[in-house]
């Protein structure tokens, strides 16, 4: 049962008993719906129960509840799941067990899949006119007795006006009763092939075999059965389809595009179904004879197999269907195509006679491959027919044309697969084979003659094939072999050794090959016999070849990998019967410099392995760590350490070139010598120096900064000085740049130095720090003023082409970055200055803009004049904060650049003073407005503050406990705003009074002694105060515990923490105004005397 707020399952038998409760919430006017059905649930793969599935829903929200019955006693529910729509529910009733009806506050029914929560179909019902049962729950018959929220919830309920019975819905109408029910599988699919949509057919006839369809009815339960009927069906409908798209939806009429077009769309869909359904015995029977009747069809059918072939779909064809095949690639010239297929086919189905033929005629080496591998097992005739016919195009002594360039690689490949126990092209050799398969391609492969071979053919015609073919690739193909496991036991190390006897008497005991790839065996050699110790043996005389081929000098080919293979040589100790000097020598002679490094280890001669490092152009920056390695270790003597350090010393510019930072940590941080001696030892090579110093300063920047100055790395003066000097000689421009940030060095000598250098930039920074402002100014004017004159005479010396207008963007560029320069430092300077030597510096900066402008002819372009104008403007603008305004105007109206001529022409620079003037007027005046705003109500907050009254809750003394006396004329009572009131001899007596330039200041006990001071305390005499000479007496006393120390420190903390008066500022502004406003009275601010009164006027009670 349910009601509006939940849901209730009840027993009846043995004893009433609620066994489960659910909450329903939901909208006030939708009823609650219930829906019983017994469903089969799957529990496992082999387990399945037949349990009654309660269904309940309120709102947009279903509920599945599974109920098992044990026993009477022991009935559970288990929550299935819950699905949200997007409607109101009207009512809900079970199809069948999948399958679930709901009527929305529309009318309209949906049907849902319960499993998946998909809606399948929706159908409106509005023109049933359903019948709706609202009457009975507004009780109407006897007059409305019912609650407002359950006659509000009737308006839709529809209880009783749609059933489900067996498989059918049943709706109630106002005229008529209406059944509908659900289409069973069959007729479902022959809905569409009316319709003709054979595709779509298809499509929900494969969805009922693979069982993933919704809502079935009528097919068994038995899978086998099921499956068998729907195959039978979806055959009948892929015949149909096929005569139909045959007969009467083929184009009549039309190009031969249209109609391959056509079965493009109908033939896939005839394959894939029937792959699908695994009938390919019907795709090459009957739906193959159908296609046959059209030319065109039939080419489409067998160009449609090709991609279910290669995706490995299609694995078997008969005979006729491959020989068609073949034709058909072949009259097109795809026989690449049927290759690719054939490796991809089981070879039982196929005519090998033919394919074998086939593919020798078109040469498709892959196909022969396959199909001796797979159909014969034999895996040596075909390498041995395929080398035979490569040997022929060597011995012709032309060029390989590119089929036997592809030939050859396949060759190898295939080689490569085998010994290794992979199948060609794809796949692995099964294992029973594995061990056959590797013995009968080495054998045939190292063979002494071939099979049929005549008395001229020479000695292992297969290798020497295959060596001339490709020396570098086949020795890396027997690489790869040899370390498989079959090489590794006695038999396999007698295999390895009798290859590599056959490989030196092929290649060096004869003629026929080049001397690079005599060399590639020797690397081979070396590689082997360092990887395989003691298993390859070869002629001493031969090993020293190998061992001059190696390090020869003259040889740039290949240099890694020759030195590869005597590293590894050397690291597998092939080398113990050679003498190490001899080998060293020849390492050195070839720069094999890692070969050379474990020499030296080995001799423990680690001082020359330095050189190692910085001569190799791919490790020279190791040579840092190296170093740093071995200064650290304890794995070394002192003596060895020590030599290191001299060699390092000694090639200090070597390491300077390869990293000066790099360097200069490890001169600081791991040798024991001083850049006293550095810098004496490099004193002859400037640029190195240079180099070096610039390297120290960048590792002690990076060592530390201004905030951990003990990390920083300490530096003379005179270093420092002398790297400023080294930087001024060989990168000028970045002096500045440096010295503005740097510190450490001294300003004299730098200034000196600087001079000697004639770095104008430096020289001016070092005279402004040293405090000459005027002196700095004039370098930095005298430059602008040299950089103005080669503008103006490039000017007018120059031509309108592009060239010309870069190099005067660029001149401008500089000339206004100098300008930036000069103001900035005229507008630090000013702040220490008056306002005659502002002047002197201002004036001739402006003096130098205008006699620029003065000779510009009318001849320049207006947009270069207009850009003299506008850095004369920016010098105008920047001044004008710092210089009078009448004295700038007189200034420009003196000049005959602006005094004559139309108003028009300095009309901006005119109305740009004007509004940088205003703009500061009005600055000031709403400077003044704030700060008058900001005192008013703090003066407003302080007096609200004052006299506020304090309330009395105590009646006792905090101090003495005893009560107040109201009536007594002798007892003063002192309250604080923290709600504390003592009598004022007892709080006198605790050493709450303070007098302080000559005023009493009094503190709360209680808050004081909890370390909380108060900021102020309000005082309230009930009586009348005490007499003057006590008051006298009571200052005298506190007085003489005021100690002197505690004076001055006291005195000296209110002048740390006193700042400038705000009406000091102000009137510092309106001095700086040409023309202030007369007022007939004197404002507040002008008054340097004026003091604020912070403390409310004395009320009449505290006199």
């Amino acid at each position: 049962m349910a009601s509006l707020s939940k849901v209730l399952v009840v027993t009846l038998k043995p004893e009433l008993k609620v066994k489960f409760t659910q909450a329903l919430k939901g909208d006030a006017h939708t009823l609650p719906l219930l829906a019983w059905q017994f469903v089969i649930i799957k529990v496992s793969e082999k387990e399945k129960v037949i349990d009654p599935v309660l269904a309940f829903a309120r709102d947009d929200i279903i509920y599945f509840y599974q109920v098992i019955c044990v026993n009477p006693e022991n009935i559970k529910f288990i929550n299935l799941r819950m699905i949200t729509v997007p409607y109101q529910l009207l009512q809900i009733h079970w199809m069948n067990p999948r399958t679930l009806v709901a009527l929305d506050t529309c009318e309209k029914c949906h049907v849902i899949d319960v499993m998946s929560s998909e809606e399948l179909e929706v159908m409106d019902i509005s023109d049933v006119q359903l019948v709706y049962s609202s009457s009975y729950f507004k009780s109407l018959s006897t007059g409305g007795n019912v609650s407002k929220a359950l006659a509000y919830a009737g308006e839709h309920s529809c209880y009783q006006s749609m059933m489900t019975f067996n498989g059918q819905l049943l709706l109630l109408g106002m005229k008529s009763i209406h059944v509908m029910s659900l289409r069973n599988w069959k007729e479902r699919i022959d809905i569409l092939v009316k319709t003709q949509q054979y595709e779509e057919a298809l499509k929900l006839a494969l969805s009922f075999y693979e069982n993933q369809a919704k809502a079935i009815i009528g097919l068994p339960g038995n899978k086998e059965k099921r499956c068998f009927i729907i195959e039978e069906k979806m055959l009948n409908i892929l015949f149909e389809y096929v005569d139909i798209s045959m007969k009467s939806n083929c184009p009549e009429h039309g190009k031969i595009e249209e109609l391959e077009r056509h079965y493009q769309t109908v033939v896939p869909v005839c394959v894939n179904y029937c792959l699908l359904l695994k009938r390919i015995d019907i795709l090459f029977s009957n739906i193959y004879k159908q296609f046959s009747d059209d030319i065109i069809a039939k080419g489409q059918f067998l160009e449609c197999l090709e991609p279910y072939i290669l995706n490995d779909q299609l694995t078997s064809v008969t005979p006729l269907i491959m020989r068609n095949f073949i034709d058909q690639y072949r009259s097109k010239g795809l026989l690449q195509n049927v290759e690719a297929c054939i490796v991809h086919l089981n070879v039982a189905s196929l005519d090998l006679h033919q394919i074998v033929l086939l593919c020798w005629e078109y040469g498709l080496y892959d196909a022969i491959i396959y199909v001796y591998n797979k159909g014969m097992d034999d895996f040596s005739t075909p390498l041995e027919q395929l080398l035979l016919k490569l040997h022929q195009a060597i011995d012709t002594g032309k060029q390989l044309t590119d089929d036997h360039i592809k030939l050859g690689n396949k060759l190898l490949v295939y080689i490569s697969c085998c010994l290794a126990g992979r199948a060609y092209p794809i796949g692995d050799i099964p294992e029973n084979l594995m061990s056959k398969v590797k013995d009968s391609v080495f054998e045939c492969t190292t063979c002494l003659h071939t099979s049929d071979h005549d008395l001229d053919e020479p000695s292992y015609p297969h290798l020497m094939s295959l060596l001339k073919f490709n020396t570098r690739e086949f020795l890396n193909v027997l690489a790869l072999a040899f370390e498989e496991p079959e090489f590794n036991t006695e038999e396999g190390c007698a295999k390895r050794q009798r290859v590599v006897d056959i490989l030196l008497k092929i290649m060096v005991e004869n003629i026929g090959f080049a001397p690079s790839q005599i060399g590639m065996l020797f690397t081979f050699l070396a590689r082997q016999m360092a990887r395989h110790e003691n298993t390859i043996h070869v002629k001493q005389g031969l090993f020293e070849q190998v061992l001059e081929f190696l390090c020869a000098p003259e040889d740039d080919s290949r240099h890694e990998e020759r030195q590869q293979a005597l590293l590894e040589l050397v690291n597998a100790g092939g080398l113990e019967g050679c003498d190490d000097g001899r080998v060293l020598v020849l390492a050195e002679q070839a720069q094999f410099y890692r070969v050379s490094e474990l020499l030296y280890e080995k001799r423990r001669e680690f001082n020359k392995i330095l050189s190692c490092y910085w001569r190799d152009m791919a490790r020279k920056h190791q040579a840092f760590s190296y170093i740093s390695n071995i200064m650290r270790s304890k794995l070394y003597t002192d003596s060895e350490k020590k030599a290191v350090q001299q060699e390092a010393l000694l090639h200090l510019e070597e390491l300077i070139t390869i990293d000066s930072w790099k360097t200069a940590k490890l001169v600081i941080s791991g040798f024991t010598i001083s850049l006293g001696d550095i810098v004496k030892q490099l004193n002859d090579n400037k640029e190195i120096l240079f180099k070096f110093l610039d390297g120290v300063f960048k590792y002690r920047e990076s060592s530390g900064s201004a905030l951990h100055a003990q990390k920083q790395v300490q530096v003379e003066p005179s270093i420092h000085e002398l790297y400023i000097d080294l930087m001024c000689q060989f990168k000028p421009n970045c002096v500045y740049t440096y010295i503005l940030a740097a510190d450490g060095y001294r300003l004299e000598e730098t200034l000196k130095i600087c001079q000697k250098n004639n770095n104008s930039e430096a020289i001016a920074f070092l005279l402004e720090k040293t405090g000459d402002a005027q002196g700095a100014f004039n370098i930095i004017l005298e430059n602008l003023e040299k950089k103005l004159c080669s503008l103006l005479k490039f000017l007018k010396e120059g031509d309108n082409s592009d060239e010309f207008k870069q190099k005067v963007s660029l001149l401008f560029s500089e000339a206004d970055i100098d300008t930036i320069v000069i103001i900035q430092l005229c507008q630090r300077s000013c702040r220490k200055l008056d306002e005659k030597d502002r002047e002197k510096l201002w004036f001739p900066l402006l003096e130098v803009m205008m006699s620029s402008q003065r000779k510009l002819n009318e001849a320049i372009d207006q947009d270069y004049i207009q850009k003299f104008k506008g850095l004369t403007r920016q010098v105008l603008v920047s001044m004008m904060g710092h210089i009078a305004l009448p004295a700038i105007l007189h200034t420009l109206m003196q000049d005959r650049t602006y005094s004559s001529g139309k108003f028009g022409e300095f009309k901006d620079l005119l109305l740009g003073m004007l509004d940088t003037y205003n703009y500061e007027k009005t600055l000031l005046n709403t400077c003044n407005r704030l700060l008058n705003h900001d005192l008013h109500k703090q003066m407003q907050e302080l007096q609200r503050t004052a006299n506020k009254g304090i309330l009395q809750i105590y009646s006792e003394c905090h101090i003495c406990k005893r009560q107040f006396n109201p009536h007594s004329d002798s007892e003063q009572v002192i309250m604080f705003r923290c709600e504390h009131s003592y009598h004022s001899r007892c709080l006198e007596a605790q050493g709450g009074c303070h007098i302080v330039d000559g005023e009493e200041f009094w503190v709360c006990h209680m808050c004081n002694k909890t370390n909380r001071r108060s900021l102020s305390s309000g005082r309230f005499n009930r009586k009348p105060s005490v007499t003057s000479s006590e008051a006298q007496a009571r200052r005298a006393y506190k007085e003489v515990h005021i100690d002197p120390q505690q004076q001055l420190a006291f005195d000296n903390l209110r002048r740390i923490q006193k700042s400038s008066s705000r009406f000091a500022i102000l009137d510092e502004l309106q001095k700086a105004r040409n023309q202030p406003r007369q007022s007939r009275s004197v404002s507040l601010s002008q008054n340097k005397q004026f003091q604020l009164k912070l403390r409310p006027p004395p009320s009449s009670e505290d006199t």
